[in-house]
């Protein structure tokens, strides 16, 4: 068998783990924070975290599918280490800059939520009170 097309295998089977497993993890521990942010809204919060689990695989594989192609032959044993590595460490880096991403972005949407909590007075008004004249 052709060492490129060993690379090809080795690569889409330990990308593609690596991104399942990411992506299990995000939700896993996301649905918590999801339901935080939105204030407890089970149906929702979990909806949500579906929504970005499918983005989040359609952005990666689709990523690990354009960057399978390489412009050199591999003859060796060492050059599929090699391809392997420059391959696999570019698609981390690129399934790190998603988790990320999302961290930020759900930090900034539940940032929000709690400043909009923060502006509700703790006791709703009681009256009205006129202002003081010459104060």
């Amino acid at each position: 068998m052709d060492l490129t097309v060993v690379a090809y295998v080795v690569y889409l089977v330990v990308s593609i783990g690596l991104t399942i497993w990411v992506a299990r993890t995000l939700s896993r521990n996301g649905r918590i924070f999801l339901a935080d942010v939105l204030h407890g809204n089970e149906k929702l919060a979990e909806a949500v975290n579906h929504l970005l689990v499918v983005g989040f695989y359609l952005v990666n594989l689709g990523f690990v599918a354009l960057y399978l192609s390489g412009d050199e032959d591999i003859a060796s044993t060492r050059e599929v280490f090699e391809a392997l590595s420059t391959k696999l460490g570019v698609v981390l880096l690129v399934l790190g800059v998603m988790h990320l991403g999302n961290v930020y972005v759900l930090n900034k949407i539940r940032r929000r939520g709690v400043m909009e909590r923060e502006q509700q007075p703790p006791v709703p008004p009681q009256g009205w009170a006129a202002p003081v004249a010459g104060a």
